[in-house]
């Protein structure tokens, strides 16, 4: 049985030109035994059909260590207009939580791989141990797009300096796959410290001490090697392969107004000097490659999704003509209170975000939204004359 809880439909694009929007309920908090979900990643599998995951919170709306979270997730072969029963993905146990699913395709063998971390009970990202297994990295993976899941394989000592770190985690989302075939999973990591007071003129409190990094694989998911630290105190993040063969991250700040952005010119291995990114407050949110001229495309397009605010409200995508070195063409996809999101290309030139929706109070259901260019594009938009 398939359940649709359809929210706005601006307009059905029925011939050449017309503004496309849709938005769809996935996930909401109270239904299926569960309390909140939160975190979503959304995926296309190979056959062009949708996988969106989600934490389940079952006690309560808290962060791992505050209780029992299932990863769990539906699919849709409609483009979003539907959706199937929801799945466990992964139960680790009572008490236990599973956290941060950062999907990705593997082009080559059609696999779908979904990354996610596992906390022992009472175990969040400040209290788990170095030298410890409080805090996991684990992998699921699909032959079947998503319809069902092979039994996890644990990669901890692989995706972090295990004796040093206290935690790692992933993503949420943003994980690609390179040109090279190479598979990238964003991640994030607590030193044994997570998180010190500070003071500044006119600002004093507690400064995260988390750094993002990427995992990668170049042989199908086999094994996993760590790459390099962003030289900058980041945390939740996502990546997107550019025009030119370079990989470029888009990291939330541990402070300060501004999002930090790195480039690797090595797959992840090393990263440069990051620069200011976008203006929003701390959050996750999402990254993707929209069109690229070299595979046909009139132009390369990176979008972008995030809130606008103030604070977690107003959910906006933006557009870049010249692969993230500007963000343009602004438009609104939900006014009111938002938080998290990750965006994936559809197979028939669509565009699909899954991301946190609240009308009363924050993140009350986790909400699909479609779009295509002419909403993205509409007549009298402003688009940069370089190709």
């Amino acid at each position: 049985m398939k359940t649709q809880i359809l929210l706005i439909l601006a307009a059905v694009c029925c011939r050449g030109g017309d503004v496309l929007i849709t938005q769809t309920d996935v996930f909401r908090g109270g239904e299926d035994g569960y309390r909140a979900y939160r975190i979503p990643a959304i995926a296309a599998a190979a056959d062009g059909s949708l996988v969106a995951f989600a934490e389940a919170r079952k006690e309560n709306r808290g962060d791992p260590g505050n209780g029992d979270i299932d990863l769990v997730m539906k699919r849709s072969e409609d483009q979003g207009a539907t959706w199937s029963r929801l799945m466990v993905v992964d139960d680790p146990g009572e008490k236990w939580a599973a956290s941060n699913p950062t999907p990705v395709l593997d082009l080559t063998s059609g696999r779908l791989w979904v990354a996610f971390n596992r906390w022992k009970p009472g175990k969040g990202t400040a209290q788990s141990r170095p030298g410890t297994d409080d805090n996991q990295a684990w992998l699921r993976w699909s032959d079947d797009h998503g319809r069902t899941w092979l039994a996890a394989r644990e990669i901890t000592r692989e995706a972090r300096d295990f004796e040093r770190w206290g935690a790692m985690f992933l993503g949420p989302g943003g994980a690609i796959q390179t040109k090279s075939g190479r598979l990238l999973l964003p991640a994030a990591m607590c030193p044994d410290t997570c998180s010190v007071m500070g003071a500044a003129p006119g600002w004093q409190g507690s400064l995260s001490m988390m750094r993002a990094y990427a995992i990668y694989s170049d042989d199908h998911g086999a094994t996993w090697q760590l790459g390099g630290l962003l030289p900058a105190l980041t945390d939740e993040n996502q990546m997107v392969e550019l025009a030119d063969g370079a990989v470029m991250m888009d990291a939330r700040q541990a402070s300060g107004e501004r999002r930090w952005v790195g480039v690797s010119q090595d797959g992840g291995v090393k990263w440069s000097r990051p620069a200011a990114g976008q203006a929003v407050t701390p959050v996750a949110t999402s990254i993707e490659r929209y069109t690229l001229k070299s595979a046909g495309a009139d132009r390369d397009r990176l979008l972008w999704t995030g809130v606008a605010g103030p604070g977690r409200k107003h959910l906006v995508v933006r557009v870049s003509y010249d692969e993230g070195q500007t963000w343009m063409n602004e438009r609104t996809l939900y006014g009111g209170l938002a938080a998290y999101s990750d965006l994936a290309a559809l197979k028939d030139g669509t565009v699909g975000v899954l991301w946190e929706r609240g009308v009363s109070k924050l993140s009350q259901s986790i909400t699909f939204t479609r779009f295509n260019r002419e909403f993205l594009e509409p007549a009298g938009s402003v688009i940069p004359n370089w190709r």
